[in-house]
């Protein structure tokens, strides 16, 4: 082990693993973490949760402020303007400047804007970091008339229940025919759809947004759609995805794209300079059906994981593994593994059932030769040990729903939807598979399943 200074940009879910992992391994190590944003680590995803008044901002961190004098984590607030890579100095916005002999970036994403006409205006934000939370929350304080949410993906979902949880009217513009069209196949989409429109959410599908006009103060007062509508609003927000974080690197001789460009390392252009999480790109994609820029928190862990490994052990490729993503639509709860088609294809048989109440389904998808390629699930949890067991081994179809009993999360009183399933597979298929007698749940819960 050696006393090299590694210093991480950034203190999110990437750069903290990292910091974490780098500190179990290597007790020698100088480790610095800089972000202008927060002092300290917080779960992103519970922003909304603050906004809605169930959760305080102290309850975001995982880790107790002692945790980092503790383990000989220094943490900075400090926002880095530039980058000398020869003489590896970072100069800060408080003109001090601080040396390194590793830098690690991790500077995540921040909100995709597209230049409409009046997208500087008071009142039209996006949702991604603390500070963004304390503007949304200034703006709609008050109470406002009318927010209008751009965009049909997992922020926009979120800013849609947050806003609406404080029951301000929302309306939401989704350029697609069908909400999250990229990941969600056309009857779950419907079924997020339905559950959308449930909580009086004006939900307005291809559709939109065109121009957002100001009033005498410059602030909101409405915005134009593509079909020539006025909606008139106080608030917009910008949900149309997000893009790495790297506008401020992009004259320092780094190689970036969409992202920083990183090898299967993450090694970036410039020796002793590495990328890791939402602003790091793959020169290749990392594994078949994977994409060279993925921004979701489980696959940022990773890369912190695996590049902390790197500087204390021998050396590995990073290999994420079978495909997960997890979200919740208001009270209803998505879970993907491995990979699903969203339309149709003879290439890809697939077995699909929906509960009768229409909140929970279970999608699996087949290659040809009938094992599972992966799953689709709402409104109930799965275990994620057994479809990323599943996924990896090529089990059958017909194996996993055997054993899906053991492939469901909750174990207690919870409607045993696994059973229907398993009868639904059954006469799909026309496949003799074992079925459990009826448990004693189900027998509780009877006619209510």
């Amino acid at each position: 082990m050696d006393s090299r200074h590694y210093v991480i940009i950034g203190n999110g879910v990437s750069g903290i693993t990292f910091a974490r992992h780098l500190r179990k391994g290597d007790s020698q190590a100088r480790i610095t973490v800089i972000s202008g944003e927060s002092p300290y680590f917080f779960s992103r995803t519970a922003l909304m949760y603050v906004y809605m008044g169930q959760m305080k901002w102290e309850h975001t961190h995982p880790y107790e402020p002692h945790f980092w004098k503790k383990n000989r984590i220094e943490l900075l607030q400090a926002w880095v303007r530039t980058l000398d890579f020869e003489t590896k100095t970072l100069g800060l916005a408080s003109g001090e400047t601080l040396n390194y002999d590793i830098l690690v970036l991790a500077t995540g994403s921040k909100p995709a804007f597209f230049g409409w006409p009046g997208e500087d205006l008071k009142g039209v934000q996006g949702l991604y970091t603390k500070q963004d939370l304390e503007l949304m929350e200034t703006t709609t304080s008050n109470g406002i008339q009318r927010a209008v949410i751009v965009g049909g993906g997992l922020i926009g979902i979120e800013m849609a229940e947050m806003l609406t949880y404080k029951k301000i009217p929302v309306t939401f513009l989704v350029r697609e025919s069908r909400f999250w069209e990229q990941v969600l196949p056309e009857q779950e989409a419907s079924l997020v759809q339905n559950h959308i429109v449930e909580h009086s959410i004006d939900l307005h599908l291809k559709t939109e947004l065109k121009e957002i006009l100001a009033d005498e103060q410059g602030n909101v007062r409405a915005v134009v759609t593509s079909a020539g509508e006025e909606i008139t609003c106080s608030f917009v927000g910008i949900a149309t995805g997000v893009i790495p974080n790297v506008e401020f690197l992009k004259n320092t001789g780094l190689s970036i794209d969409k992202g920083i460009q990183v090898n299967s390392y993450f090694e970036s252009s410039v020796p002793d300079v590495y990328a890791i999480g939402d602003c790091a790109e793959f020169e290749q994609p990392p594994g078949p059906g994977r994409r060279t820029l993925e921004q979701v928190w489980y696959t940022g862990r990773m890369h912190g994981e695996t590049l902390a490994h790197n500087f204390c052990n021998q050396r590995v490729r990073y290999q994420p593994g079978v495909w997960f993503n997890s979200a919740k639509f208001f009270a209803i709860e998505f879970q993907i593994y491995g990979l699903v088609s969203t339309e149709p294809s003879e290439m890809a048989p697939y077995f699909y059932w929906e509960h009768r109440l229409g909140k929970v389904s279970f999608r699996m998808e087949l290659d040809e030769a009938g094992k599972i390629a992966g799953v689709i699930n709402l409104g109930f949890r799965l275990r994620h040990e057994f479809f990323d067991r599943a996924i990896r081994e090529k089990w059958s179809g017909q194996l996993v729903i055997q054993r899906l009993e053991e492939g469901v999360f909750d174990s207690e009183f919870y409607a045993p939807y696994h059973l229907q399933i398993q009868q639904a597979f059954q006469s799909q298929f026309g496949l003799e598979i074992s079925i459990k007698k009826r448990s004693f749940l189900q027998k509780i819960f009877g006619a209510r399943l």
